[in-house]
Parts: structure tokens; C-alpha cells; sequence
């Protein structure tokens, strides 16, 4: 019988998650839907459960007998048409998890929330675990429903549940298949589509550390709390520096306006409506852009024994896995950062 539950396990945060369970010898079930592209797993030694976050019997199958369960499946995209597509997956997904998790006596339930969801200081110190925050200050329909997500899980773990929260900041490295919004960064400095920069920051870190941050959580997380799983503060502007220094390609020399940036993603989205294809810069990124995403993962590291991978190291391992996979296609259009 595995030992643990991974759901998301094709995704680029559960792939990693799934890897650091099997470095350490332990056996894994993966809940994907039958259309699930699963490159990102493939090979791996797995129990594979097909089925749905909201199919009650599929779940039934998935945490029977786990002990340890990593709810790490989400929604995670800045547009889409049907908004609605996030909240079901997002919301009444984790809420299903956790119910069968309840049903089947679960030991430890690991959920993966966002720093997204938690609020930022007004005075520009890093946020934290308990730095302020109300579903009025989250900025679109992804963060929103993340937001509505982790209550959920509080709630549980206030029932009784054993469960513990991290929220990941930007995690970049290797697997990341789709890519994620903060790989396709990386991706489109690579391919030169990157002319321009906005006046924003992200915290970023290794999703290896990330992963093995969801396992210490299972370890030595106490119930209800919440550990962000991050690393540095960098700005665009410094990004970008680390990976021109990496490729030996340039870095944007000049800085977007936020109102250019404003109206070019209205755009994009008004062309993305009548094609159905997501927009390169998204009004919702844009918005959030206009706030530094800068946060502090002291209390993961004091008490989970989080690491602390240098940036640089995760950023050339993105890009070394990118481009040795074909993500690096030299392109003719460049396009603003919005990220």
C-alpha cells in the first residue's frame, strides 16, 4: 500500500513533490485525470489512480490507506474565459480532498496554498504568515479562489483534521512542463522575446526546496499553520540581471510604463476572448505586478529545516532544462514583462 497521496502530481510543484517521496523511498499513489498530460511523471515508479477532484469515488480510491496526503492540484492560471473553471477546481476540489481525507482517517493532510493568498506589509517590509490580509485585497479570480481554498483547510484543521498549510512563492527549476507563469519568464528571455521591463519583484526559490519544504511540513509542521516555502526578494530588474549572467544574452534596458503595460494586456485579452487563447500579458498580472510579491520564509526555515538553494543555482537549472527540451526557440516578436 503507498504510503502517501500526491494529487497535481503532473504539475510542476507536485512532479517535484512526487520526486523528493521517492528519493527518500517512499511509495507514492498519484491521483490525474485520464487526459492529464503526464510528462512530467513519466517513468516514475507509481500507483497511478485515475479520476477527478470532485468524483467522490476516485478520491475514495486515492487516500485509502495513504498516510500522508499532498493536496498540491490547483488551477493555476491568470485568464480564463470561464472564471468559474478556477473556484471548481480550486475551492470545491480542496473542500472534496479534505473531505475524504476526513472520511478515511488521514494522518497528516499537506496543503498547498500560495504566498498569493497572504497579505503584503504597506510600508514594503516582506510579508508573512500573519501579515494582515482579507479576500478584498486578492487580485483576480486565481488568487481569490486560493484565498477561499486555504479557509477551507483552516477549517478542517480546526475540526481536527491534522493539517498543515505552505505557500509556495515563485519556484522555478526543472519539470516545469506547462510553464508556469514564472517559467514562461524564464522562457521568453530565453526565446528574446523580453524588450521591457515593469517596476515589480518577485521572491523566488528552488521548487526542489519547495518540494522537500511540503515534506518537512508532513514531518514537523504543527496543525493549522501556515510556512511560507520561499527564498530571495528580487526585482525584475535583478532577475533578469542573474539571467543574462547565466546565458550571456542581454537583459531589457528599458522600463515599461505601467499605463503602456495596463493597455497592451487590455488588448491581449480583448483578442484572447474571440480566439480562446490565453493572452501573453494578462490584466491580472499586470495588476498584481504593480505590488512587490516580497516575502519572508523565516519561519519554514527556523522550524521545518526549509533549504535555502541559491537562486542563481535554480534559474540555470531552469534554463538548462528548458532549453535542453526545446523551450528556447529564438523568436521574432518581443513582448513586455508582466510577471
Amino acid at each position: 500500500m503507498p504510503d502517501a497521496l500526491v494529487t497535481g502530481a503532473t504539475g510542476f510543484v507536485g512532479a517535484n513533490v512526487v520526486r523528493e517521496l521517492l528519493r527518500d523511498g517512499r511509495s507514492v499513489r498519484v491521483l490525474v485525470r485520464p487526459t492529464s498530460d503526464r510528462r512530467a511523471i513519466e517513468g516514475l515508479p507509481l500507483e497511478v489512480c485515475e479520476g477527478d477532484l470532485l468524483d467522490p469515488a476516485s478520491l475514495a480510491r486515492g487516500v485509502k490507506g495513504v498516510r500522508h496526503v499532498y493536496h498540491v492540484a490547483a488551477d493555476y492560471r491568470l485568464w480564463a474565459r470561464q472564471q468559474r473553471e478556477l473556484y471548481r477546481t480550486n475551492v470545491d476540489g480542496t473542500r472534496a480532498v479534505f473531505s475524504a481525507c476526513a472520511r478515511a482517517g488521514t494522518e497528516r493532510v499537506v496543503y498547498t496554498s500560495t504566498v498569493g493568498a497572504l497579505g503584503i506589509p504597506e510600508d514594503g517590509r516582506p510579508g508573512t504568515e500573519t501579515t494582515p490580509v482579507t479576500l478584498a485585497d486578492m487580485i483576480g479570480p486565481y488568487k481569490r479562489s486560493k484565498f477561499l481554498a486555504e479557509q477551507v483547510a483552516l477549517e478542517w484543521a480546526s475540526r481536527g483534521l491534522p493539517t498543515v498549510i505552505v505557500n509556495p512563492s515563485a519556484p522555478v527549476g526543472p519539470w516545469d512542463v506547462k510553464p508556469t507563469p514564472t517559467g514562461q519568464l524564464v522562457v521568453d528571455f530565453l526565446c528574446g522575446r523580453m524588450f521591457a521591463t515593469l517596476d515589480t519583484g518577485l521572491n523566488l526559490v528552488h521548487v526542489r526546496d519547495v518540494a522537500r519544504g511540503h515534506l518537512l511540513a508532513a514531518e514537523r509542521g504543527r496543525v493549522g499553520e501556515k510556512y511560507i516555502l520561499g527564498n530571495q526578494d528580487l526585482s525584475l530588474v535583478e532577475i533578469f540581471g542573474m539571467l543574462a549572467r547565466l546565458t550571456g544574452r542581454p537583459a531589457p534596458r528599458f522600463r515599461l510604463p505601467y499605463a503602456l503595460a495596463w493597455c497592451g494586456a487590455l488588448g491581449m485579452e480583448a483578442a484572447a476572448r474571440l480566439s480562446g487563447r490565453p493572452p501573453r500579458a494578462s490584466l491580472t498580472a499586470v495588476r498584481m505586478a504593480r505590488k512587490r510579491m516580497y516575502f519572508s520564509p523565516a519561519k519554514a526555515v527556523r522550524e521545518l529545516g526549509l533549504p535555502q538553494t541559491p537562486v542563481e543555482t535554480a534559474l540555470r537549472e531552469a534554463v538548462e532544462w528548458f532549453t535542453v527540451r526545446g523551450y528556447a526557440i529564438i523568436q521574432e516578436r518581443p513582448v513586455a514583462s508582466s510577471a
